[in-house]
């Protein structure tokens, strides 16, 4: 099989801690070297191998893991946002919009949709991507955002939990039923996880965990919408069931904190949500102090958050939520990781996949630096330069 070197790195950020220095495990003069989809050895500048890949002494980093998108839909709210701008708080019954136009689009005007979105989020960094269905809201359409979604990713989540859809209106226990029978054994071949919506105006708590418990007894993993809006028992019960993640995490209490802190439940923030919605930014700095795990996503959806940018997210978590460079970075590619339960993409070690991001940039700080400036030189994803 080839072998591959990325070379001249003028600074590597590994996310390995044992080789290199701080947390970030940084390496200088580096050179990466892989084979087919996977990294073989990271050492210094000069390694051979039968292609060679000139860094020029740019930084390089983990491709980003985005662990919250919402890539499958149709249709557009550029009109809800501009309203959003003069004024109108975010309401989560904006979701039945992008419903109607998804459940309008073909199959295949869904794929062509989603398979530009994937790709202006590849040229973005994001190398690694969970999708989540959502728009389709009934057992048909539910199945197949998540058969598209599956042509791009494994980590597929089935969110029929998003909203109440229009035509169960005043009946969500009943959907909630819906949800847990029928559209859960429709999305079942084609779903890696579940995925509930716990807000006022969405689920409360019992219908949460309803959801959640059919989702897990089923054989998916967990993970949940929570205290986006408001408190609320969301981060409480994505604990208390061992959600992978709890995303969101704007409104935390202490207690909250506290149980994030003790357990694996990894806290994803989603800043360019807020941003969106004229949300307060979440306390990261909280967190963190605190020992939980932490996560950045995009959120990349219709309503709250149209972006692919990770760089726009990690520029917000240190403006705005007091993380350092360093902690954001990590949250983008480590921490969204940890959010998927995934060992293999979001370090840059031997056995890893072969994802990495050349910056034109000598350093990862330049995603705060220079905020909105496109530093994203080249992508390599699973071995293949892209």
């Amino acid at each position: 099989m080839t072998t591959t070197v990325l070379d001249r790195i003028g600074l590597l950020v590994t996310n390995d801690i044992a080789a290199g220095a701080g947390p970030l495990g940084l390496v200088r003069n580096a050179s990466v070297v892989f084979e087919g989809d996977r990294i073989v050895s990271v050492a210094g500048a000069g390694q051979i191998a039968d292609r060679r890949i000139d860094a020029d002494g740019a930084c390089v980093i983990p491709g980003f893991v985005d662990s919250h998108t919402h890539l499958v839909f149709a249709g557009d709210r550029g009109d809800e946002f501009a309203a959003r701008m003069a004024g109108r708080p975010y309401e989560a019954g904006g979701i039945r919009v992008s419903v109607a136009a998804t459940r309008g689009a073909t199959e295949a005007e869904l794929l062509s949709l989603a398979d530009g979105r994937r790709a202006e989020a590849r040229r973005a960094g994001i190398t690694t991507v969970e999708i989540k269905s959502g728009y389709g809201l009934d057992a048909h359409h539910e199945a197949r955002c998540l058969r598209v979604a599956r042509s791009f990713t494994g980590d597929t989540t089935f969110l029929g939990a998003h909203v109440v859809p229009a035509e169960f209106e005043g009946r969500t226990d009943d959907y909630v039923h819906h949800v847990c029978t029928d559209m859960l054994a429709a999305a079942l071949p084609y779903a890696r996880w579940i995925d509930a919506f716990c807000e006022v105006g969405a689920f409360d708590e019992h219908q949460s965990r309803a959801v959640l418990a059919a989702g897990r007894a089923a054989g998916l993993g967990l993970r949940l919408h929570a205290n986006q809006l408001g408190h609320g028992p969301g981060v409480q019960l994505a604990v208390e069931m061992g959600c992978a993640s709890a995303d969101h995490c704007t409104y935390l209490s202490d207690d909250d904190i506290a149980a994030l802190a003790g357990s694996d439940t990894v806290a994803t923030f989603l800043p360019a949500t807020d941003f969106s919605t004229r949300q307060p930014y979440p306390d990261a700095r909280r967190v963190i102090d605190a020992g939980a795990t932490v996560a950045l996503a995009t959120n990349c959806n219709p309503g709250s958050s149209y972006t692919t940018s990770m760089s726009f997210c990690i520029a917000l978590a240190v403006r705005d939520m007091r993380m350092t460079p360093e902690e954001a970075l990590s949250a983008a590619t480590v921490g969204g990781a940890s959010a998927l339960r995934r060992g293999d993409v979001g370090r840059i070690a031997p056995g890893c996949r072969a994802d990495l991001v050349v910056l034109e940039a000598p350093s990862y700080t330049h995603f705060v630096y220079r905020p909105g400036v496109p530093l994203i030189r080249s992508v390599i994803e699973a071995g293949s330069l892209t």
